[in-house]
């Protein structure tokens, strides 16, 4: 039975990497997720994450039972130049959007948006976290065992760092939870300070779940 002086914590995302990171925490948090279009008509790749990592926590929200609440949800995209890169929708988009990071630094933009249900309404508290990360020259061998892994199907961008993609990942500059697709640290920090300050608490963030 829950404490009704606690606060719930409910992940809005199915996935594992996100689970996996969020757990880390050592907290009880849920898993609620719905169905949205990810789209958005947002050119800029940090503002297109933020856009859809608020529709995917408010499609959540909203259908809750309003109490003590704290909604996360997140959005990861991949950019080079201003060129946005999302989910490839099979291998030949995956290789193409590989040959085209390969040699390259690029941008993995992950939005983080916390829904927090206080005094009679929703507030959302958002932050966009940017990690640059160099591809080696794709060498057309691992390319290849790379895209036969399956690995980069369901991935912004057409690859995960914390795999087999390490074979032509040359180096990364800032966070790499970020790329996994939940900056952790981030989260932290966003709950420590303007989460604790929206509803008017002290002391450690966690005590509160």
């Amino acid at each position: 039975m829950q404490d009704n002086n606690k606060w719930q914590l409910i992940l809005a995302s199915a996935s594992p990497r996100r689970k996996e990171l969020l757990g880390y925490t050592k907290l009880n948090f849920q898993i609620i997720t719905k169905s949205i279009d990810e789209v958005s008509h947002q050119t800029d790749p940090r503002l297109f994450a933020l856009d859809v990592a608020k529709k995917k926590g408010e499609a959540v929200a909203q259908g809750l039972i309003p109490s003590r609440q704290v909604v996360i949800s997140a959005d990861t995209v991949v950019a080079l130049h201003g060129k946005l890169f999302g989910k490839p929708s099979d291998e030949n988009e995956a290789r193409r959007f590989l040959l085209e990071l390969s040699g390259k630094v690029h941008e993995v933009h992950t939005a983080v948006v916390l829904h927090v249900y206080f005094k009679h309404k929703w507030h959302a508290i958002e932050h966009v976290e940017t990690t640059h990360v160099e591809f080696l020259k794709i060498d057309p061998r691992l390319l290849e065992d790379y895209l036969a892994s399956g690995d980069s199907l369901d991935k912004a961008g057409g690859y995960g760092i914390q795999g087999q993609a390490q074979t032509f990942i040359k180096s990364l500059n800032g966070s790499y939870s970020n790329v996994v697709g939940f900056p952790l640290s981030v989260f932290c920090e966003m709950m420590a300070s303007q989460f604790i300050h929206l509803i008017e608490e002290k002391g450690p963030w966690q005590n509160l779940f």
